[in-house]
């Protein structure tokens, strides 16, 4: 049986593993489908302190866990298909077999939400992304216009990056002014390649028939008209969802599916804590997740300590 088994390698997971190794409870560490969480898929991260300069997404993922591991967390590639959490010990399936734990931190993130679009779904991949810094140096997308869809930060981000490579950017949001922070909304807004399109939504992704995008229709919100807007790619940056599912039933969740904390990083179930975007739908910030993921250790230990004194 396992001391503790913790879900997730972002920045809540990986820093809950460097905690809890450093106090020598070998903890297993479940990467999930993505590891290193969403951080891997962004460019530059400029607002974790210690970086002046700023620090490459992924690069700062595997300093983490390169950390996590010096000091004894055992990571392992694999996915939670199925928890048990409602008797001790709990017990979680893992890529067909059955872990047992004393305790389990839940770590496991948020993933991109979707427009829920047929057409969307049917041309992912093939024009359809989310994840501008994986896919926008692609040569379908060079020399092309592109849209991204969104009005906050990562939208803003996305939007930028893109500019090094398509021909226009035009970011379509369905309000009138951007979300963003000030300081990303007026880089996007002041970038020539850059065109907003407010009030304005997605309703069908083109073509298709085709088997490629080639365009937007897109629904102005006030005054209902629409329209046709010519482009090759077309990236989602419009939020996240927790990636909780496979908890449903077993610890207290909120109507949108994020876990909620009791006291500290407790949850419902004895034993079982939470850190990062799967319970943060606020700050959702990679600072804050590490932190949340140092809070979950803490508890962790002194709830073993109980357990086993």
């Amino acid at each position: 049986m396992e001391k503790v088994i913790i879900i997730g390698t972002g920045c809540a997971g990986l820093t809950a593993a460097i905690y809890t190794a450093r106090a020598n409870l070998n903890p297993l560490v479940l990467t999930g489908i993505m590891p290193g969480g969403l951080l891997t898929t962004t460019s530059i991260v400029e607002n974790f302190p210690g970086f002046p300069v700023g620090v490459d997404g992924y690069e700062l993922m595997t300093r983490m866990q390169q950390q996590a591991e010096k000091f004894g967390a055992r990571i392992k590639f694999a996915t939670v298909e199925e928890a048990n959490l409602t008797q001790s010990p709990l017990t979680l399936t893992v890529d067909g077999e059955k872990v047992q734990a004393q305790a389990i931190i839940i770590a496991s993130g948020a993933g991109h939400r979707h427009l829920g679009l047929d057409s969307e779904a049917k041309l992912e991949k093939k024009g359809v992304t989310y994840c501008a810094t994986c896919d926008g140096a692609l040569p379908m997308f060079r020399n092309q216009p592109v849209v991204v869809v969104g009005g906050g930060d990562s939208a803003c981000e996305e939007a930028m990056y893109l500019t090094r490579f398509a021909s226009e950017v035009s970011l379509i949001h369905r309000r009138d002014t951007l979300r963003a922070s000030k300081i990303m909304a007026d880089r996007a807004l002041n970038n020539p390649k850059i065109k907003p399109v407010w009030d304005s939504v997605v309703t069908e992704v083109l073509d298709v028939a085709q088997d490629k995008v080639t365009g937007v229709r897109l629904q102005n919100v006030k005054t209902k008209a629409t329209q046709v807007l010519p482009c090759a790619g077309v990236f989602m940056a419009i939020g996240h969802v927790p990636n909780t599912q496979v908890f449903k039933g077993q610890v207290d969740m909120d109507e949108n599916g994020y876990i909620l904390a009791k006291r500290g990083t407790e949850t419902s179930v004895p034993g079982v804590f939470v850190a990062g975007d799967c319970c943060d739908h606020v700050y959702r910030q990679a600072i804050t997740a590490a932190g949340m993921g140092c809070s979950a250790a803490i508890d962790a230990e002194r709830y073993l300590a109980r357990l086993n004194q």
